[in-house]
């Protein structure tokens, strides 16, 4: 099973990784590597959670990711 997550700078240092397509599932790490293995077993506790109390696995939504030039206001 796959999951898209995103991957952001922290402000203090380091990254933070949250899963979109299931609410609240996010972890952090000194390096996009680490934050990335701490994701993965953040997804599983999660995702055990929610089995635990009976409730339906979300599928990954397939999001999009992408980026948009503006002009300065």
């Amino acid at each position: 099973m796959q999951y898209t997550v995103i991957v952001h700078n922290a402000e203090e240092g380091g990254y933070w990784v949250e899963v979109p397509s299931l609410p609240g599932c996010f972890s952090q790490g000194e390096t996009i590597d680490e934050a990335l293995s701490n994701v993965r077993e953040a997804i599983e506790v999660h995702i055990q959670g929610l089995k635990d109390d009976g409730q339906d696995v979300p599928k990954d939504e397939g999001f999009v990711i992408g980026r948009v030039e503006v002009k300065a206001a």
